[in-house]
């Protein structure tokens, strides 16, 4: 079985279902994997709905609300995963390909939880050595 942890890119795609990102999302679910929510996309999914109080983006909110209830995501963030964070910071930063904070962070819980993070941002994952992810869009 594989966990996907859905990148905030990949759920406004599913939301606004624009590209293969919903049909590639329920394959997975069919063939019995998971999916995983870390904390750090919901806040960046959160304000990006609550940011704009429009009808269209309340309707995202209630369906992003029922997604992110049925996720696996850990409430605590075990000190491994702030330790690999660290050493995926100080690796990028010596190389002079230093990402976003919330990247370093969304990567760090993939890494630490063996989970496969889905994402359209790939030029900027793929810095990270030893992340598994792919993009559905």
């Amino acid at each position: 079985m594989i966990t996907y942890v859905l990148d905030s890119n990949t759920i406004s795609y599913m939301l606004r279902s624009e590209g293969d990102v919903r049909t590639n999302f329920a394959a997975e679910l069919n063939r019995g994997n998971e999916y995983a929510i870390p904390f750090i996309v919901m806040h960046e999914v959160k304000r990006w709905l609550l940011y704009k109080s429009t009808k269209t983006l309340k309707v995202y909110n209630q369906e992003f609300d029922g997604l992110f209830s049925l996720a696996r995501h850990n409430a605590e963030m075990p000190i491994g995963l702030w330790e690999k964070a660290t050493d995926i910071y100080i690796t990028l930063k010596s190389k002079g390909q230093l990402i976003g904070n919330s990247d370093i962070l969304i990567a760090a819980y993939c890494m630490v939880n063996d989970y496969t993070l889905v994402t359209r941002n790939t030029d900027d994952f793929k810095r990270i050595d030893g992340l598994k992810f792919t993009n559905w869009f």
